[in-house]
């Protein structure tokens, strides 16, 4: 069995800094390797993605730019004019066959940003500049999944909680909510879990929590009284597709309270065309990536019948169990 972080790169200009020495005490008898700049070990060529995933190593550094992009036409907005994700990880715990990270990184080696101060003085004069913001926080990565060794999340729902302006999603895979259990829920940050048909999962969301600790999480959560958002996205043509995705919404709907969700986004599987050709160039052990997808302005998806009639299909499980308002469509 390959052990993740046996070895952990640092730059030198952090090497001191408080939170980089919290970390360091999670993985003691990890190997520690100094560096000067975290691009000399991620972006380095001739590295293979697939096998760097069977043992990632870790990487912690500092942001020196750009602290805020726009999100992604990719990603749903929310009708919100300023959507915009920040990076505070590169990389993720996880390894699903259809993640667009193995397209874009050349390493699948994990990046931490410690100086998450300079993310927070970025977006306070974000706030200062625009009035208000929309902030996808767990975009390049899962952060629920790290916070055992990366609290980021606990501390910028704590930032969020002097912050009406600021609105921040949170979306993960984790069956990890009980890390945050026992925060007080602001009315301001919204937790969101991508759910999956149980074999979808098993087959191809390497290393996620188990379909049911995810509903348990978001159950809890909405029972605490969070902001919750349930994300059928990406919905996967895979084989008995119809009946897979019956029995998960026919799982929602026998253990969640439909009034206790804020929505449902509900998304087919989309992809840029040149990260699916370079994923298609890593990976022949997957046949999720090869379906004869069309390609319309740089995009890859299913053709426009078959979009229409695997979200008309989810809108009629949905149907009858949570209001037609609270799903929220994106594809």
């Amino acid at each position: 069995m390959f052990k993740p972080f046996s070895h952990i790169y640092i730059e030198e200009e952090v090497e001191d800094h408080f939170r980089t020495v919290q970390i360091l005490e999670k993985f003691k008898s990890a190997e520690r390797i100094k560096i000067k700049h975290y691009k000399d070990v991620f972006n380095k060529r001739g590295q293979n993605f697939r096998i760097q995933k069977l043992s990632p190593k870790l990487i912690l550094a500092k942001k020196k730019d750009q602290y805020l992009y726009p999100g992604s036409d990719f990603s749903p907005n929310f009708d919100h004019p300023q959507f915009y994700y920040n990076t505070l990880a590169l990389n993720c715990l996880y390894d699903c066959d259809y993640c667009y990270l193995q397209g874009m990184f050349p390493s699948g080696n994990i990046v931490l940003f410690v100086n998450w101060e300079d993310f927070f003085q970025s977006t306070d004069e974000f706030l200062e500049k625009h009035g208000n913001l929309y902030l996808a926080l767990s975009y390049d990565t899962d952060l629920l999944a790290t916070e055992a060794f990366f609290p980021a999340t606990k501390a910028w729902i704590e930032f969020a909680e002097s912050r009406q302006n600021l609105i921040l999603e949170i979306r993960t895979k984790s069956g990890n909510y009980q890390t945050l259990a026992g925060m007080r829920p602001i009315p301001n940050v919204i937790l969101a879990w991508t759910i999956s048909p149980e074999i979808i999962s098993k087959q191809v969301e390497k290393k996620t929590a188990p379909l049911d600790a995810r509903i348990q999480s978001l159950k809890k959560a909405s029972e605490d009284g969070w902001n919750v958002r349930i994300c059928l996205d990406p919905i996967l043509r895979e084989p008995d597709w119809k009946d897979t995705y019956s029995d998960l919404v026919l799982k929602l709907r026998e253990n969640l309270n439909p009034d206790k969700i804020m929505d449902i986004s509900v998304g087919s599987f989309r992809m840029n065309a040149d990260f699916l050709k370079n994923m298609q160039s890593l990976r022949q052990d997957t046949a999720l990536l090869y379906y004869p997808f069309q390609k319309k302005d740089g995009v890859v998806s299913y053709s426009e019948s078959e979009n229409e009639q695997m979200v008309h299909w989810i809108r009629s499980l949905l149907s009858g169990w949570i209001i037609d308002a609270k799903i929220k469509l994106s594809y």
